[in-house]
């Protein structure tokens, strides 16, 4: 996983510590999406002439204490000099069985483990040069320090039909297990909106529905289990039908087709 200057932060945003610390907490989520154990990480830098030493150790604290939170370790990588700051990460995991996206079944209740839509608000505060006000001082948490849902995966492992992680955005990457498993998804608008999101999002003024749904870096762990399977720490928030795309169902039952619209580095401008 690589984020770079520019692209996916801006410096201002963030200190050192803080860069670290997310840059592994996104990497490591695609283990919880696999059901899988962190073995060791690994971390390659592109750090241009401004970063000195006293940064270079403040990220690399974060990365431990990301590290440190799910029980493993940075075991090496690889250091260099470039125009601009870049971080990859590559985590490695074991997993008895690892979970995939194309396993979800008619039938299957969708489930999530993790705040939806708060890092897109928490983004959309810093954006504004609104980070300070209090209300919006969790969204921006959400965004600066995600958390990969390791214990979660690796707890639902052994009954889940199909898993991914909301880094690009709810909409989009429930699109894609949907795609892989050839299934229809329906999601629950009540169930995609906690009070957390509805207040800052007024104080944004945006919908707290499109912030969940096309809002990315959330790192929530979505997967897919038999009906009834849920266990501790995961809400349902839809069904496995036949049929393909997703929908979105309101209180009254009325559904409509949900865009796959989030995060997409190669999507056509």
């Amino acid at each position: 996983d690589s984020v770079v200057e520019h692209v996916h932060f801006r410096r201002a945003w963030l200190t050192f510590e803080q860069l670290g610390y997310k840059a592994t907490m996104g990497a490591l989520s695609d283990l919880a999406a696999m059901g899988a154990a962190p073995l060791g990480v690994l971390s390659s830098l592109i750090l241009p002439e401004h970063v000195d030493d006293e940064a270079l150790e403040a990220l690399a604290r974060g990365q431990a204490e990301a590290c440190a939170e799910v029980d493993t370790t940075v075991v090496g990588g690889n250091l260099a000099r470039g125009a601009e700051l870049s971080i990859t990460t590559t985590v490695v995991g074991q997993a008895s069985a690892a979970l995939r996206r194309d396993g979800a079944r008619p039938g299957d209740e969708v489930v999530v483990a993790g705040p939806l839509g708060l890092a897109a608000a928490g983004l959309r505060s810093l954006l504004s040069d609104r980070a300070d006000e209090p209300v919006l001082q969790g969204a921006v948490a959400a965004w600066r320090r995600p958390r990969a849902r390791i214990e979660e995966g690796m707890c639902l492992a052994d009954v889940a039909t199909a898993a991914i992680d909301v880094s690009d955005g709810l909409a989009l990457d429930v699109t894609r297990l949907a795609e892989a498993s050839g299934c229809q998804v329906v999601l629950s608008a009540e169930a995609l909106v906690s009070p957390t999101l509805v207040e800052a999002a007024a104080a944004l003024g945006i919908e707290p529905l499109e912030l969940a749904l096309s809002g990315g870096e959330d790192y929530a762990l979505v997967a897919t289990v038999p009906s009834g399977a849920a266990r501790a720490g995961f809400s349902v928030i839809g069904r496995c039908e036949e049929g393909e795309g997703v929908l979105l169902e309101d209180a009254t039952g009325r559904r409509s087709p949900v865009e796959a619209v989030g995060w997409d580095h190669f999507a056509d401008p």
